[in-house]
């Protein structure tokens, strides 16, 4: 039978040719070893084009047969045709029009990492790990992620029908979802209470560092800040860069992350700059298992430099970096090319962050009211002719006060969200223990 040599010239070089993805000096009997297996490829792409039942394309044929040996590897290396390199890069700016999930394959199965907040996918209801087995029907056992992205993705006001299975699910369940513009904006922040501010981060962008600090600048101006809750659940990280210079905000020396990999390139350390004090109050940080890559940097660089305590659960592990690299023709490669590992060494890869406190969520159940009953225990104020407090001592209550419809909103976020609640105590912990440290002595006794 006939071979097409010429096809294992092109695959070799495309493969093997690029520089600085080749190992130096590979031995012969190696070499020839290579030379032999794309031989029997070209043999087997020249019985295709001459015998399967129906004409091929052969430039889509090796399309998938580049993104079929690149997801054997690991679920986030993927061959990237010029169309998804510019979705790519739109995404790494922080627009694209979809649901607003970040996806990967565990087992096969192809996993949800995390919903982005404010995006369909989150107003859907879907969840870290949860597994969508079809995308409009079709089963996605086989699919790569991004043959499911470009799925999932499409312009706004479209449909998409995404079959889901959770754990705690006796079966499949189909959701309808609404596709949207996902939002630049990737930060969020407010005061929960006075002094005590929270920045919700929801995906790290190329402008992401810029809008933190301007959203602390904004805040400041409102009050000085005492502490601060960096929100980083359900967040599927992003740009290495900027969680390195989102960690560099708080930190004011030493190391963020560094990376290692096969080649001297990928050997890199990122260090914090000094603040001269800027930032430096107290901080809790906010971690779940839909926390990865760009997040679990920051919080591991946070834990391991003592600078906050790490609040939730456990994060989900994504410890690898990948790199873009330009192909001719406007495609591309997205290929895994080192580990990231935190300031004290710990790799994060298929381990995550463990929090320092942990949290699990309780999902809120709004509480029936009951009647009402003799309380358990009497306190001062519920004896007959107790002695009435001083005007001077009164602060005022709830009912009195006008109370805006950004604090409703807040305090409705802390009675829903057990681990926001829980962030905020220790955060106020932190405050007091702050300040006894900075005057040595005890707050006096009301």
């Amino acid at each position: 039978m006939k071979t097409y040599t010429h096809h294992a010239l092109f695959i070799f070089f495309l493969f093997i040719g690029i520089p600085g993805l080749s190992q130096a000096g590979i031995e012969q009997e190696q070499q020839e070893a290579t030379y032999r297996q794309l031989e029997i490829f070209a043999n087997v792409l020249s019985i295709l084009e001459e015998n399967y039942v129906e004409e091929i394309n052969t430039n889509e044929t090796l399309e998938g047969a580049i993104s079929g040996m690149l997801f054997s590897l690991d679920p986030h290396s993927s061959y990237l045709t010029a169309e998804d390199f510019d979705e790519l890069q739109d995404e790494s700016r922080g627009s694209f029009s979809g649901i607003g999930i970040e996806i990967t394959v565990r087992d096969g199965l192809l996993t949800i990492i995390s919903p982005i907040e404010g995006t369909p996918a989150d107003k859907a209801g879907l969840q870290a790990k949860d597994l969508i087995v079809k995308i409009n029907g079709e089963e996605t056992r086989k699919m790569v992620p991004m043959e499911a992205i470009k799925k999932l993705r499409g312009e706004k006001g479209t449909e998409v029908e995404v079959s889901i299975y959770r754990d705690d699910w006796q079966e499949l369940k189909d959701i309808t979802i609404v596709r949207d513009l996902i939002p630049l904006q990737s930060i969020k922040g407010l005061f929960l209470e006075p002094g005590f501010a929270y920045i919700r981060i929801t995906n790290f962008q190329g402008q992401t560092t810029r809008d933190l600090k301007k959203e602390l600048a904004d805040l400041q101006k409102q009050a000085p800040i005492k502490g601060l809750i960096l929100d980083l659940r359900n967040n599927p990280g992003g740009l290495l860069d900027q969680a390195v210079s989102v960690s560099d905000v708080f930190l004011e020396e030493g190391l963020v992350v560094y990376t290692k990999g096969r080649q001297p390139d990928q050997n890199m350390t990122f260090q914090a700059h000094a603040n001269n004090g800027k930032n430096m109050y107290p901080l809790v940080v906010l971690v779940n298992e839909g926390s990865a890559s760009a997040s679990e940097i920051v919080a591991g660089a946070i834990q391991d430099h003592k600078r906050g305590v790490i609040v939730g659960t456990q994060t989900f592990g994504k410890g690898s970096v990948q790199t873009i690299l330009p192909m001719p023709d406007g495609a591309g490669l997205r290929l895994t090319t080192a580990r990231y590992y935190t300031p004290n060494g710990r790799s994060i890869q298929a381990k995550g962050i463990t929090p320092d406190v942990e949290v699990p969520l309780i999902p809120y159940v709004k509480e029936k009211k009951e009647k009402r009953h003799l309380p358990d225990f009497v306190r001062e104020a519920d004896l007959k002719n107790h002695i009435l407090v001083e005007p001077n001592d009164t602060e005022p209550s709830e009912d009195t006060e006008a109370i805006t419809k950004e604090q409703r909103a807040t305090k409705k976020r802390l009675q829903r969200d057990n681990q926001l609640r829980s962030g905020l105590n220790i955060l106020k912990s932190l405050n007091l223990y702050t300040e006894y440290k900075t005057t040595k002595t005890a707050p006096p006794i009301q």
